[in-house]
């Protein structure tokens, strides 16, 4: 873990912001009602050879997709469980209509806006706060197993913390949230995205501007080959036998001794 805490070696340049236009949709109210609390899932629009391409070196590529979609839908029932109004943030902007047949009309659909995801972040909170929201989070939509009482207990400790965050085992981070006023952008620029560096650098800034921060437990998302594996392995037992995601992977035979070939 000592890597994590390097420190940073870019000072923050604010004419890097991107002050981009944010979407000015109506809201779906079904999925939105008058609570302070809202969950933010960011997700790419399903296409083959563009989504989790690092699991292509040993899955062909619609197996790939189907992957995707599935621990998309996993996620999404997650977030569904904890009762909590929730926004799927898509990216490319332009897939609002395959987004919809995908998932459905009721979903609330917002366009990732930004030159990079650190914009694209960025954009999305402010957006969200702008609406009224004065407590949020943002996932990414490769969590198959992430327990929902993961979310229930960032939103608790919200009250008395001025972020969350959730370590990833990659070195990045699965989870981050703010209030409204405790909310730090300078945090989503200048950022290694991508890099096992993130989650070190991201701390180290938080620290210096004084925020108090809490860590909920280092989950694993699923980028590689070795995440499936280990995804597997910790449930060999059936423990998530409700997922769509382990539910493709016994129908397909995605196994670690197949992954391991």
């Amino acid at each position: 873990m000592a890597m994590y805490f390097l420190l940073i070696g870019m000072i923050i340049n604010s004419d890097y912001r991107h002050n981009f236009p944010l979407s000015t949709k109506k809201q779906k109210k079904n999925f939105e009602g008058a609570g302070h609390q809202c969950i933010l899932i960011f997700l790419k629009a399903p296409e083959k050879g563009k989504v989790k391409t690092r699991l292509s070196t040993r899955l062909n590529s619609e197996i790939v997709l189907e992957l995707y979609r599935c621990m998309c839908r996993d996620t999404i029932k997650t977030v569904e469980s904890t009762g909590q109004t929730m926004r799927i943030y898509y990216h490319p902007p332009g897939a609002e209509e395959k987004m919809a047949a995908w998932l459905g009309a009721d979903v609330t659909l917002r366009p990732q806006v930004g030159m990079d995801l650190g914009a694209r972040m960025d954009n999305a909170f402010r957006e969200t706060f702008s609406d009224g929201y004065t407590e949020v989070l943002l996932i990414g939509s490769d969590l198959p197993d992430l327990p929902g009482d993961f979310l229930t207990e960032a939103f608790t400790e919200l009250n008395n913390r001025d972020a969350v965050l959730g370590p990833a085992a990659d070195g990045g981070y699965y989870l981050i949230g703010f209030r409204s006023d405790t909310y730090l952008r300078d945090l989503f620029f200048n950022m290694p995205w991508g890099s096992p560096l993130v989650f070190g650098k991201t701390m180290e800034m938080l620290n210096r501007c004084g925020l108090r921060v809490y860590l909920l437990p280092v989950w694993r998302d699923i980028d590689t080959v070795e995440d499936l594996i280990d995804l597997t392995e910790r449930h060999r037992k059936g423990s998530l036998k409700g997922t769509a995601t382990l539910h493709y992977m016994k129908t397909k035979g995605i196994e670690k001794s197949r992954l391991l070939r």
